[in-house]
């Protein structure tokens, strides 16, 4: 039995970072039940633009996946100033990319939005949404950098309450542009796009704010003490754990633009089923992301000061606190997923075809949850390399060669796209499962 100061000390770094990644896919979540007010075709319409706009974000989570890590490490070795400089970094180093990314997308929405499967019926709403989400790219930049470096200094309470906030306000948005109340004009979809840029607007007001206060780890007064500029050194170190992570998120939305496009060819009805599934798994997914980000934090502090035990405990108490969530999870998928698929679909006959995600939702939430949890623990050491190679046969050769085998070979339909995303979980829980128990990952160097 682990010691209970590390479940005290992981529960208290999760719960905020738990449901920070909560309420931002409950906002997800939200969206499409006010958007579902529009018909099936408009709840398909956003769900096109999903993976386009994650592949377009891929290099911002590299970068934020890269900079909880080393400011986790640099806060271990006790170095203040190198974790404020590594945030410095980041930020200009995003703001380079959000410039070639916005110019890339917007240009190119329409052959974009076309490859991913957009049909009359819904490429006009897509587009418009997708253009507006693409122009508000560079609030999403500043934003995650400053959280990222917040989390990995321990302090997820910041990333919580800015991440709340911006989900509140994207609501309220939402209930004021799609419909048009309180006068305020019906925009539908478009306004749908604006409530969420709006949201992460306020996100970042509230971002660079919390870095003026002075007891914060990561803050403007520390930051004021480094030059203004891209640091060479820290570039490079960014560069090696974000080359890798990019590569690996990159093939891994390469699976999931496959099993989009694959879905989407199924009709605009079974395509909004599965996008109100993908948001119920996203949903659940956020409960293994916040404890990935807690996992991070906890293994990347012990590492960088040369505690591998610890290091090893604390990913094991992070495992069994989320074996506990996805079979609270699982429970609820099984005994409610029709009744929250009613919420979305008036049509009896749409409602009752759920129940073909339902099944599988309830399985994959068990997996799903504690191998982003094994991945947060390997990235927090370094070992990106590994999850790389997992993420690469897992998802984009498994998951996608699967998709393609059983639905348009053996046409089993929706059962075909979520035995494709069964494949992808289950393969990648065994490999990572795998490595975090051989335990060499401690002794690697960031």
């Amino acid at each position: 039995m682990l010691d209970k100061k590390y479940y005290k000390r992981a529960l208290i770094l999760a719960w905020p970072a738990v449901f920070e990644s909560f309420f931002i896919a409950l906002a997800g979540l939200i969206d499409t039940f006010m958007i579902s007010g529009l018909g099936p075709s408009a709840v398909a319409a956003i769900g096109l633009t999903t993976q386009p706009k994650f592949l377009a974000l891929t290099v911002f989570f590299a970068i934020t996946s890269a900079v909880s890590a080393l400011v986790a490490r640099r806060q271990g070795e006790g170095n203040r100033k190198k974790a404020n400089q590594t945030l410095v970094t980041a930020i200009l180093i995003s703001l380079i990319f959000v410039v070639i990314t916005t110019v890339i997308m917007v240009v190119f929405a329409d052959p974009i939005l076309r490859f991913a499967g957009s049909s009359d019926e819904t490429h006009v709403m897509a587009k418009e949404y997708f253009v507006i989400i693409m122009l508000g790219t560079v609030f999403n930049a500043v934003a995650w950098s400053i959280n990222s470096a917040h989390r990995g200094a321990g302090n997820t309470q910041i990333a919580f309450v800015t991440n709340l906030v911006a989900s509140i306000v994207n609501i309220i948005f939402n209930y004021l542009l799609i419909q048009g109340n309180l006068g305020f004009p019906a925009l539908g979809t478009k306004g749908a796009a604006i409530a969420t840029v709006l949201g992460t607007f306020v996100e970042t007001i509230m971002c660079i704010h919390s870095l003026k206060k002075r007891k914060s780890y990561i803050s403007i007064k520390e930051m004021k003490k480094v030059p203004m500029k891209i640091d060479k050194t820290i570039s490079k170190e960014i560069s090696k754990l974000g080359t890798n992570i990019f590569i690996e998120i990159m093939s891994m939305r390469i699976g999931f633009f496959i099993t989009a496009i694959t879905a989407a060819k199924l009709g605009t009805d079974n395509f909004a089923l599965h996008n109100v599934g993908m948001n119920l798994l996203s949903l659940s997914f956020s409960f293994g992301d916040g404890m990935s980000v807690a996992v991070i934090t906890l293994t990347g502090n012990s590492l960088g000061a040369g505690k591998k035990e610890e290091a090893i405990a604390y990913g094991r108490v992070c495992q069994q606190i989320g074996l506990i969530l996805s079979i609270i999870i699982s429970i609820i998928f099984f005994a409610f997923g029709k009744g929250i698929f009613s919420l979305f679909f008036s049509s009896k006959e749409l409602v009752d075809r759920s129940s073909i995600i339902i099944k599988y939702l309830g399985i994959i939430v068990l997996m799903q949850i504690l191998q982003a949890i094994h991945g947060g623990s390997l990235r927090s050491a370094g070992d990106v390399k590994f999850t790389l190679a997992v993420a690469i046969v897992s998802v984009t050769i498994i998951r996608s060669l699967v998709t393609v085998l059983t639905v348009n070979i053996l046409n089993l339909g929706l059962d075909g796209i979520w035995i494709g995303i069964l494949s992808d979980q289950t393969s990648r829980l065994l490999g990572l499962r795998y490595r975090f128990k051989k335990g060499k990952w401690v002794d690697l160097k960031i």
